[in-house]
């Protein structure tokens, strides 16, 4: 329910923070909410949109809370592992073959295409062209996370993650003007695996060394267990 209302007391539950630092956000329009009545009301869709802005500013702590607030209101298991199972079978590209930003997009709905888990693929690339021109996925140095800007109950097959690494680095409109060479296309069905999605990709780029072995992937094989081990590390951190 992406238009679900949620008072303080839920969200802080949402966040996994305490109620009086969801307070100090709400009251310097930190956080998107109103007041009524005294009290500060939130909806669940801007609190997530704010989630998804906000991950590359927020610490490992941090984005563990999240996550485990996230998973418990979505039901999801926590400390299960969750990227690697939703990469499909020849879900990963090393390298991928693209040269420019919209390229890279083409190249990678291409690979989720031969691996089966796409339905509509002109519609799932314009979804995606769509979303990157209200704001660019390229959200850590080095990396771009592009997804559709709505959930895709119908463009595909499942919800999944399709990875590639560029052998050079694109201009995918980082902030900071930094090249872009690691992309995890995001495709999901509901509102809910997206988030959790995001939630677990941060966490996983925050553990030393990552980032850097993905890149340095030489063939599809090396970055599949690299993705599995450094996720497996991160749910072994305790949050």
């Amino acid at each position: 329910m992406p238009h679900e209302e949620m008072n303080e007391q839920q969200v802080a539950a949402y966040l996994h923070i305490d109620g009086r630092e969801l307070a100090k956000l709400a009251s310097r329009g930190q956080i998107p909410c109103r007041k009524v009545g005294g009290k500060f009301r939130f909806t669940k869709s801007d609190v997530d949109h704010w989630i998804e802005l906000s991950m590359p500013q927020l610490d490992k702590r941090r984005l563990a809370g999240i996550e485990k607030g996230v998973s418990r209101h979505h039901g999801f298991a926590e400390e299960e592992l969750l990227l690697h199972p939703m990469i499909p079978d020849g879900g990963l590209a090393v390298p991928l073959d693209a040269r420019t930003a919209d390229a890279v997009i083409r190249a990678l709905v291409d690979v989720a295409d031969r691996a089966g888990v796409v339905h509509a693929r002109v519609e799932l690339l314009n979804e995606i062209r769509q979303r990157e021109q209200l704001c660019t996925t390229a959200m850590l140095p080095g990396v771009a996370i592009p997804h559709p800007r709505h959930p895709l109950p119908y463009d595909i097959a499942r919800s999944f993650v399709v990875v590639g690494v560029t052998t050079s680095g694109i201009p995918f409109g980082a902030e900071d003007g930094s090249l872009t060479r690691l992309f995890f296309l995001v495709c999901c069905k509901d509102d809910r695996t997206h988030l959790h999605v995001l939630a677990r990709l941060a966490r996983i780029f925050h553990e030393p060394g990552a980032i850097e072995d993905f890149i340095d992937s030489s063939d599809t094989e090396q970055l599949a267990e690299r993705i599995l081990r450094h996720e497996q590390a991160a749910l072994a951190r305790p949050s």
